[in-house]
């Protein structure tokens, strides 16, 4: 089997699917797959492009107001590394924040055109400022993990041990929903329905994407994930969510709109923990060390 030129490894065949390995050696960008069995070609595939390596991601990327890509080194828990976060511009060059923030975790970009970062280490969250310095905008949020700006401009961040806090735009911090514990991090990303969706992965092998409604009604919107990781909504108001489940591992679109949501593949992939879209709609994906754009 060949993806492009390269010597693909079958994973398993059957009469009606094939599972296959992609090359490391493959180039990225549209690649035809030929069949030895079959003649021509049997099919297309796009295959993702390295970013940058190196990393070390427990959340979605997140780009800023000029579309440069935040990436964290976050390191073991209680560990501080010179450079804890990466800004890659347009041109693909890295350029390090050697800000002071111990295990950087999420991200999400401000209204005020600021980029805020959790650490799951003191339960602080941090604003980077024009001059990449990071202040302390709110503290005492237990494990803090996944971040997301309603439309009032309030922050609301997920403690993993079971809780989503609401940060006024006044800096209080207030109770807003409560969910089973996780045992790695909460994701959280609003839809354009103006509620807030999470994932909070557990040692279940069907853990559901969460969503609360502006009246703080918790529902659930499908469960059929294994460990679903970071989540982010495209242009047209569909989600994207990551499952890291070994054995179906990739990125997965949901219709929230839809009476009963059956997630639908659409990139195959392991070990992945995050997705985002650049400004022009590119998808871009992230596993623990790694991250790429379609």
């Amino acid at each position: 089997m060949l993806v492009g030129e390269h010597d693909a490894h079958v994973v398993s065949a059957s009469n009606t699917a094939i599972r296959f390995v992609v090359p490391a050696a493959a180039e990225g960008g549209p690649m035809t797959v030929r069949v030895d069995e079959l003649p021509g070609v049997s099919a297309e595939l796009l295959v993702a492009r390295q970013l940058t390596t190196g990393i070390h991601q427990v959340d979605s990327p997140a780009y800023d107001a000029l579309g440069r890509l935040y990436v964290t080194q976050s390191g073991s828990r209680g560990s501080r590394v010179p450079v804890p976060i990466f800004r890659i511009g347009a041109d693909g060059v890295r350029e390090p924040l050697s800000v002071d923030i111990a295990n950087p975790t999420s991200m999400t970009l401000g209204p005020d055109r600021a980029m805020y970062v959790s650490s799951r280490f003191d339960g602080h969250v941090y604003r980077l400022d024009s001059n990449d310095t990071a202040e302390l905008y709110a503290a005492e949020l237990g494990v803090a993990t996944g971040l997301a700006f309603g439309s009032d401009g309030a922050l609301f961040v997920g403690d993993r041990l079971g809780s989503i806090m609401r940060v006024t735009p006044d800096r209080q911090v207030q109770p807003y929903a409560s969910l089973p514990p996780s045992v790695a991090a909460f994701h959280l990303a609003f839809g354009p329905d103006q509620c807030l969706y999470v994932t909070a992965p557990t040692l279940s092998s069907h853990d559901p994407i969460y969503r609360i409604s502006p009246d703080r009604l918790v529902d659930v919107v499908c469960d059929g994930f294994g460990r679903p990781q970071g989540l982010a909504f495209d242009a047209a108001g569909m989600l994207y969510v990551v499952d890291a489940l070994a054995g179906a591992s990739g990125v997965y679109r949901v219709d929230v709109t839809a009476p009963r949501p059956v997630p639908e593949l659409q990139v195959g992939a392991a070990s992945l923990v995050g997705v985002a879209f650049d400004p022009q709609g590119r998808m871009v994906l992230a596993s623990n060390d790694t991250v790429w754009t379609m």
